[in-house]
Parts: C-alpha cells; sequence; structure tokens
C-alpha cells in the first residue's frame, strides 16, 4: 500500500507565499517523478509542475518564477513554493507521484488534494 499525505494549503491575500508538502509512504521501491496539480470546477485538471529524481523541473508558463518545487529523495518528499499568488492560483492542488513498490510496475499515484484559496 501506498499512501501519499499532503499539507500547506489555506487561504492567503494576493502577493502572498505558500508551501505546499507531499510525503509518500508505504512499500516504496524507488519513485521516479513527482509533481503537482491543481484543478478548479468545471475546468481541466492541469500540470503545475513536476520534478525528476534526478532534478529536472517544468512549469507551467502561468507558475514560471513564482512557484519553485523541490524534492527531498531520501524522505520521499515533494514541496511546492508558492510566491506572488495571484487569485488564479485557487485551486485545490494534488500531488502526484509516480513510483514503483517492490514486484510492480511504476504507475501514478494521486494525493487527497489541498486547497489553495487566493483572496483579499
Amino acid at each position: 500500500q501506498v499512501q501519499l499525505v499532503e499539507s500547506g494549503g489555506g487561504l492567503v491575500q494576493p502577493g502572498g507565499s505558500l508551501r505546499l508538502s507531499c510525503t509518500a509512504s508505504g512499500n516504496i521501491f524507488s519513485i521516479n517523478r513527482m509533481g503537482w496539480y491543481r484543478e478548479v470546477p468545471g475546468k481541466q485538471r492541469e500540470l503545475v509542475a513536476d520534478i525528476m529524481r534526478g532534478g529536472r523541473t517544468n512549469y507551467a508558463n502561468s507558475v514560471k518564477g513564482r512557484f519553485t518545487i523541490s524534492r527531498d529523495n531520501a524522505n520521499n518528499t515533494v514541496l511546492l513554493q508558492m510566491n506572488s499568488l495571484k487569485p488564479e492560483d485557487t485551486a485545490i492542488y494534488y500531488c502526484n507521484v509516480n513510483l514503483h513498490t517492490t514486484g510492480a510496475y511504476y504507475r501514478d499515484y494521486w494525493g487527497q488534494g489541498t486547497q489553495v484559496t487566493v483572496s483579499s
């Protein structure tokens, strides 16, 4: 069994900052890619940022220069530092991890989601 536990969402004013954290636990053999997606009602879930095991990162154009993704491989954790937040960043943020457990193939796992609201 694999679990992804997210934390760090909340309410923040425009221009403020939040940091999201997601830790994977369970019978994990290896983690490949870790990332964050977000979803708003009526729209498709979109990629915010992801990071490969070696550290290569990828960002949505809308968050470049404001968000930073990082990972702690020793603790199976991925972080998303969000600065200069805008109202349009309001969404449910989901952690996504591509990993394999012992004796299995790589597959994607999802966190439960954490609400981020940017409002004055």
